[in-house]
């Protein structure tokens, strides 16, 4: 579990390589400087923890990106306190980078190897979200809603229509629509009723699937 001037050098860098490749909000920005990538990967990877790439972890998973992470975490426009629901707690990366930036992040992993290996780890490392939970990411976290936004870390055919009821009016949901490639999406309440629609481009994620595991 160490983290060394070499990997603040290595995550410095890697903010260089996302900002250049448009990301712009200092505060994700200085929450990939800050949180120890290497820590959340299996030890064979540690030397290419800071490269800007995904790679498989437990479960047959994967740790996403971190363009990708930096990106999702832009749109949601976090701020302190924010209630943020997490769908796919995976590796607890992102986890930790929405806490870096003072939201309360509430996260539910449907892989239960995954959800015990994550949850062991963060505490660990210093990193307290609100709640962490293992079940089904379609259903949300109804007893807890509403939130002031919602990240999903898995590809979608659709949108689960209980995470559109549990976000808050003028919230934000980011989510990677469609199968195969995925189009981010992002979807803003306006009313009870009405969500106004974005879109940013194609990404590649996992599936998102239904029920536990």
């Amino acid at each position: 579990m160490k983290d060394t001037s070499k990997h603040q050098g290595l995550r410095n860098q890697l903010a260089k390589v996302l900002e250049e490749k448009g990301i712009t909000d200092k505060h994700v920005l200085d929450a990939i400087r800050k949180i120890p990538r290497h820590l959340f990967l299996n030890s064979s990877f540690e030397d290419f923890a800071y490269q800007d790439k995904a790679f498989p972890i437990a479960a047959g998973q994967t740790i996403s990106q971190p363009y990708t992470v930096a990106f999702q975490t832009e749109l949601l426009k976090v701020k302190k306190d924010h209630k943020v629901l997490e769908i796919g707690t995976g590796s607890g990366y992102q986890t930790a980078v929405l806490v870096a930036l003072g939201a309360k992040v509430y996260s539910v992993e449907r892989q239960n190897e995954l959800f015990k290996i994550t949850s062991a780890l963060l505490p660990k490392l210093g990193i307290r979200p609100k709640h962490l939970s293992f079940g089904d990411g379609y259903k949300g976290l109804p007893n807890h809603a509403p939130f002031d936004s919602i990240i999903v870390t898995a590809g979608a055919p659709i949108i689960p229509k209980p995470l559109m009821a549990q976000l808050k009016i003028g919230g934000r949901l980011v989510i990677p629509l469609g199968e195969g490639e995925q189009v981010m999406t992002m979807l803003i309440r306006k009313n009870e009723t009405q969500f106004e629609k974005h879109e940013f481009g194609e990404f590649r994620f996992v599936p998102l699937l239904e029920d536990k595991n």
